[in-house]
């Protein structure tokens, strides 16, 4: 390995030393109360060197921001070899899931602490670079959810309406989950009851148990 590339690692680490301090931080003892001197002194470097990596900590914070919805996007993209709609849902879901399950920092920063959103929105319209990675999540999953629609397998209905409804549904489970509020559960059943929540919600939305509650009612 030459020098150059010798520098480039050691960069990438000192990067990545940095964002991880961080968030830990961040998540320990919330964004306003951190300050570039905090992180310095965890990661028991000088100020200043954080500054040739970052201007300040809006940045560090929408760059975890922007890197956690990038890993969830790459991962959902998955999901479009699979032909069926309705299994590409399911796998798509289960890829939010997991996601959240693996990254349970990456998640608490980007979908539940309350003060951290606030910045990123209020930065979203300051900052010049791309911020569509997050609706491109969305949008896949509100494509998905159209596709099942268009093959007959959920009634139309509106989509924005279903796609809110599956999404709230899956976030509830990674949230209980990564906030430890399973117990109840033993560890080794806990990816069957994923499954099986996720099957549950389906079958909720399908057009087949549509049709047998309407005549259940009459």
């Amino acid at each position: 390995m030459g020098i150059k590339e010798r520098k480039e690692l050691e960069k990438q680490g000192m990067r990545k030393l940095i964002l991880d301090t961080a968030m830990k931080l961040f998540l320990e003892k919330g964004f306003e109360n951190i300050t570039i001197r905090n992180i310095a002194e965890q990661i028991e470097y000088s100020p200043a060197t954080i500054y040739l990596y970052f201007k300040d900590k809006d940045e560090i914070l929408y760059t975890l921001h922007y890197e956690g919805f990038e890993e969830l996007y790459r991962r959902q993209l998955k999901t479009l070899t699979i032909k069926d709609p309705l299994e590409r849902l399911h796998m798509h879901a289960r890829m939010y899931v997991s996601f959240g399950m693996e990254n349970p920092e990456y998640y608490d920063l980007m979908f539940i602490k309350r003060a951290p959103i606030k910045t990123i929105n209020e930065m979203k319209l300051k900052k010049i670079k791309d911020w569509n990675i997050g609706k491109r999540s969305y949008d896949l999953l509100r494509k998905n959810i159209e596709d099942c629609m268009e093959a007959g397998a959920f009634k139309k209905t509106n989509v924005d309406v279903a796609a809110f409804s599956l999404w709230s549904y899956v976030h509830g489970i990674v949230s209980l989950i990564i906030m430890d509020r399973c117990a109840m559960f033993p560890q080794e059943r806990m990816d069957d009851i994923v499954n099986g929540a996720l099957n549950f919600m389906q079958e909720s939305m399908s057009f087949k148990n549509i049709e047998i509650n309407k005549r259940s009612k009459n």
